[in-house]
């Protein structure tokens, strides 16, 4: 039993976090990072029920997670071994352009490393031009695509926490994830209850005045946020805010999991691979010691059981022996995120399916939101305005983002994708930018950054990958400038070789910090291929 278990806070707690899992204890432990030091520390309590299942489609992470694990001045090491963690580089993308032949599967990366720049030129233009060859826009921008296919690691054993040679985030077992951030949010003052709600208490303006639970009556609290998943028990069934749908956009809307366990010393892909099929796309995640394997389907193009049997076929034998989990998703988001004195983050204010490993992202910038916004005294009218807007903002453009992977598509062998290909189904805001990137690559000036999620450079690798065409309009090129492009795709091909050759195994790295950890210290000066965030 943990110190905090079995006893009643001694005041009232500011804020309330009603449900656990990653949304609840992710933002606990930020919100008690940043707001709990000093005299005026906020004092934070985390009420959760003790049968409550992991959905698991958390698997897969960004970028954006390394910086907010530093941020809580977690040990990486330690992290990762908790969390059964292994490296993501990004997403390898199979059979998403077209539809694979009997011996040839298309692919394309979506890497987590930034183009490189020479002199401030920007080498997009001369890939488009053809001066890189052949080679993918990743392949000839980035060292990631040619690491990430030779199974090396992001990083190396010497180099410090949080920071590598290659950009990166994680694979992670969701459950034990939860369980670390627990422990890291109660490390630093928060307080934990098992507490089944039965009643979410409304006063005569429609805020919550409490939630009654069945083991320690009536919690109060100034401020509410509504962790407990689909089920939205707070701002959805007790408030009421409306769930804005958006399966006509994104239609899947069903998922069928297994977990697969590794062989002993198979490779570990340091890369998620999602793979088309008929009526949606197969997530295939590897952890240090398993693999995470699901089918995202959408229930209008197929069944179930014809489902299952896609994602078995997937895995193939070692999938005979395993036992499947089935899930209904609710694509979409919240009218309201903020509303009165409660906040929805996690499922319980929107999913929009783990095509990009939006979930946890959407969680991050909810605690990041709720940290600058929130004062001690006064109310949460201008707070709630404020962080509706910027969620919502955020939920439209990820929608765009996602929905581009599938509209670009030339398959058209079944109605799943003739349909995602049709512009009746697209957002207006998509095909603006996509009329525009026509004639000229996505560029900083077609982005409100506070809005997204991700870069010019993301939706690049994407859309190029699927194979769209920009036809840029004749403009003075210089030789030199030429002559210079060329010279850095060859440089980026050089220093991707001596990548490989540096970096070790992805299996090897992992073994090494499960059993002892990194062993950078303060004083080494690490050399080699330099960053590429």
């Amino acid at each position: 039993m943990d110190q905090n278990e079995g006893r009643v806070p001694h005041t009232r707690p500011d804020i309330l976090i009603v449900g656990g899992g990653t949304a609840g204890w992710l933002t606990a432990a930020f919100l008690a990072k940043q707001l709990g030091q000093g005299a005026q520390r906020v004092r934070i309590l985390l009420v959760e029920a003790s049968d409550i299942l992991t959905i698991g489609v958390g698997e897969g992470t960004f970028p954006t997670i390394a910086k907010t694990l530093a941020a809580l001045g977690v040990d990486e090491a330690e992290f990762m071994r908790e969390s059964s963690a292994a490296f993501k580089q990004g997403i390898r993308f199979v059979d998403w352009a077209r539809e694979s032949s009997a011996d040839r599967h298309s692919y394309y990366y979506h890497p987590f490393a930034l183009p490189r720049e020479v002199e401030g030129l920007a080498l997009l233009p001369h890939w488009l031009a053809g001066d890189a060859g052949s080679v993918s826009l990743a392949d000839a921008v980035t060292l990631q695509e040619r690491v990430c296919e030779a199974g090396r690691a992001p990083k190396r054993v010497t180099d410090a926490d949080f920071r590598g040679p290659m950009n990166y985030a994680y694979h992670l077992d969701a459950a034990r994830f939860g369980a670390y951030l627990a422990k890291v949010a109660k490390s630093l003052g928060v307080e934990h209850r098992l507490a089944t709600v039965s009643q979410v208490e409304l006063d005569e303006q429609g805020a919550i005045s409490g939630v009654r639970t069945r083991e320690h009556g009536v919690l109060t609290a100034r401020l509410y946020i509504d962790c407990t998943g689909f089920g939205s028990q707070l701002i959805g069934r007790a408030m009421g805010v409306r769930f804005i749908d958006q399966n006509d956009v994104l239609f899947v809307d069903r998922a069928v999991t297994l977990q697969v366990p590794h062989d002993h010393d198979s490779a570990i892909p340091p890369y998620t691979i999602s793979t088309a099929h008929e009526a949606g796309w197969t997530w295939d995640i590897a952890l240090a010691r398993r693999r995470g394997v699901g089918y995202v389907y959408s229930s209008r193009h197929t069944d179930d059981t014809r489902a299952e049997s896609v994602l078995r076929n997937y895995v193939g034998p070692a999938a005979r022996a395993l036992t499947a989990r089935q899930l209904k998703l609710q694509v979409g988001w919240r009218e309201r995120h903020w509303v009165k004195n409660c906040v929805a983050v996690g499922l319980s204010g929107g999913f929009l399916e783990p095509l990009e490993s939006t979930g946890i992202i959407l969680i991050e910038a909810a605690a990041h939101l709720i940290a600058g916004l929130y004062q001690p005294s006064g109310g949460f009218e201008s707070a709630a305005r404020q962080f509706n807007s910027l969620m919502s903002a955020r939920y439209e453009r990820i929608v765009d983002f996602i929905k581009m992977h599938y509209f670009l598509t030339q398959r058209t062998d079944s109605a799943f994708w003739r349909e995602n290909a049709d512009p009746s189904t697209a957002p207006d805001s998509l095909l603006a930018h996509l009329d525009m990137w026509r004639h000229r690559p996505p560029s900083r000036v077609d982005f409100v950054m506070d809005h997204e999620s991700f870069a010019p450079a993301n939706y690049q690798f994407v859309l190029y990958g699927m194979g769209f065409r920009t036809e840029l309009a004749a403009a003075g090129v210089s030789a030199r400038q030429v002559a210079l492009a060329r010279q850095e795709f060859a440089r980026v091909k050089d220093a991707a070789r001596r990548a490989v050759a540096a970096l070790p195994a992805h299996r090897e790295l992992l073994d090494r910090l499960y059993q002892a950890g990194f062993s950078f210290t303060a004083s080494q000066q690490v050399r080699g291929m330099g960053n590429e965030k």
